[in-house]
């Protein structure tokens, strides 16, 4: 199965400590969603990797920042926990020294609308500044942030690398996401039918099947799953070609708790008219890596990846 280790906040300890297994959000007191956004910017004098994650379970909300060191071996975070049943700081701000610089992440969540989804929807910012400007702020609210901290914008856009979500439910399983930060959100939508599980070798008699839908609308209808639980195809949204990688191997054949990831990868249109789907080698889970003093690029990436791990609980 396409495996990738990555760091899951610790959202119902004191420490600070981050979870080094993915597997932590299935194996933490209640099961627990989440959202990370991994973005690329320049924070003391390096290209570095921001990951702001939001997670929810049934005791609360948490919102944490990390920042990669310069090897990419090394963490700097923060994290804040939103409870509901007593005074928390809706807005503030944390520093930490990166390298010999200070960071501050600075938030004000106090209007902050989530509408029931994991992570705010508007009236929000959370916004990172390094050598007194902002080199990321997420949320609508982004004049609001220049003004309270009084830092100017960084002359380059950071870029988003990756968004990795990881969702629970039973046959159906959603997310909203940007391919580009100028169009609208589409909606993604992946539910199994049929007997998704083997029982003692055999499905049932039913044949498993799997739909994934963009806004509604069919573009991937998978049928005999137990057959083809790993594969990929392209699909067209919004007249963007992407790429969907599947891997339901777990859901199939594994026991308890257990997982999916699919892979939405846009394809720029020299790639997708120099690589064949079929000669297009498995994309790599670690694609948001890149070397500390790699150069940065002007304008949209090209390698943005949606991640997305769906946990099927009985």
């Amino acid at each position: 199965m396409m495996q990738e280790a990555i760091g899951i906040p610790a959202c119902f300890s004191s420490s600070e400590k981050l979870a080094e297994d993915h597997q932590a959000a299935a194996t933490a007191p209640s099961p627990q969603s989440l959202i990370m956004s991994i973005y690329r910017t320049k924070i003391a004098n390096q290209c570095r990797l921001v990951t702001i994650t939001w997670c929810k379970n049934l005791l609360l909300h948490g919102l944490s920042v990390s920042v990669d060191g310069p090897e990419g071996d090394h963490h700097y975070h923060c994290k804040v926990e939103l409870k509901p049943w007593y005074f928390w700081r809706k807005q503030g701000s944390k520093h930490f020294i990166v390298d010999g610089k200070t960071v501050g992440v600075v938030w004000d969540l106090k209007a902050a609308k989530f509408n029931g989804e994991i992570e705010p929807q508007s009236d929000y910012y959370v916004a990172i500044v390094s050598d007194e400007e902002v080199v990321l702020v997420v949320g609508d609210l982004k004049k609001d942030a220049f003004r309270k901290t009084g830092c100017r914008p960084a002359l380059i856009d950071p870029i988003l690398v990756s968004r990795k979500e990881h969702m629970f439910g039973k046959k159906r399983f959603s997310t909203k996401i940007k391919f580009n930060e100028r169009e609208k959100s589409h909606e993604i939508s992946v539910e199994c039918s049929g007997n998704c599980a083997v029982t003692k070798g055999e499905f049932d008699g039913f044949s498993p099947e799997m739909e994934i839908r963009i806004d509604g609308q069919v573009a991937t209808h998978v049928k005999h799953l137990q057959w083809k639980f790993r594969g990929n195809e392209l699909i067209d949204v919004n007249k963007r070609r992407v790429e969907v990688y599947w891997d339901v191997h777990d859901w199939l054949f594994g026991s308890g708790l257990r997982n999916a990831m699919f892979l939405f990868k846009p394809l720029t249109s020299l790639s997708s008219s120099l690589t064949s789907p079929m000669m297009r080698p498995m994309i790599s889970s670690h694609a948001d890596e890149s070397e500390p003093g790699e150069e940065f690029s002007v304008g949209e990436s090209s390698e943005f990846c949606l991640f997305l791990y769906a946990w099927k609980v009985e």
